[in-house]
């Protein structure tokens, strides 16, 4: 049995049936673990999802991680609320450093980004195991993370909060593109295409994960596959 876990909370994928290897782990995979209640609130907000995305792409470098994302000292704005929702989009990526990111994700003053899709170098999603960290990028407007290596605790909240797709790719992206270049990623035929040039770069297929953010998060995957019943409806 493998399960998927979102908080203290394990949901079985399938028996008999592994995570595809496009997950390379970083989703938590366990045998025989324990299925106990969350004590972590689910995001209800999560935006419409599409497997074929088409913008600016901002680009990142190598470890960028938690802090950088979302600074603690915004970690009090509860993402089940729709207008802290909404106010924990506008300090996405806040914590990148002036003096290498001229260009800031959010415009100030802004509450959305421009950019749909964000590059990464290798271990994106370093640090801490905060859950806001892939929430306050869904919620700024961020639809996919392409990048080389994810840090595991980062991937599978991304999963589980079905906030943003989690994309591989074996290609170093982020020293190819540039903040503000158009690019589509289109996760049906596993690739990166630049707009501009028409080159494209192949992705890592995302496997199960993949369903699990279209249905907006493991908890809704749960409910709309039977592993879990919704609320009863007067």
């Amino acid at each position: 049995m493998t399960y998927l876990l979102q908080g203290n909370t394990a949901f079985s994928l399938g028996s008999k049936k592994s995570i595809p290897c496009a997950l390379h782990s970083r989703a938590v995979c366990r045998p025989s673990v324990q299925l106990r209640a969350s004590r972590t609130a689910v995001v209800v907000h999560a935006q419409q999802k599409t497997r074929i995305v088409r913008g600016k792409c901002y680009v990142t470098k190598d470890n960028i991680d938690t802090d950088q994302i979302i600074p603690a000292e915004y970690l009090t704005l509860v993402p089940s609320k729709k207008d802290e929702y909404e106010k924990l989009g506008s300090y996405a990526l806040i914590g990148l450093p002036t003096e290498l990111y001229k260009t800031r994700f959010i415009e100030e003053g802004e509450m959305k980004s421009e950019y749909p899709i964000v590059i990464g170098g290798e271990n994106f999603g370093c640090g801490s195991s905060r859950e806001h960290a892939p929430v306050c990028m869904g919620a700024a407007g961020t639809k996919m993370v392409v990048s080389q290596s994810y840090a595991r605790i980062f991937f599978r909240n991304c999963v589980s909060t079905g906030e943003i797709y989690p994309v591989e790719t074996d290609e170093r992206l982020c020293d190819v593109l540039e903040t503000g270049q158009e690019v589509e990623v289109d996760l049906e035929k596993d690739v990166l295409t630049d707009i501009a040039s028409g080159k494209q770069y192949p992705l890592k297929s995302i496997g199960e994960a993949g369903p699990v953010v279209d249905a907006g998060g493991i908890f809704e995957y749960a409910r709309q596959t039977g592993m879990i019943k919704r609320a009863a409806t007067a």
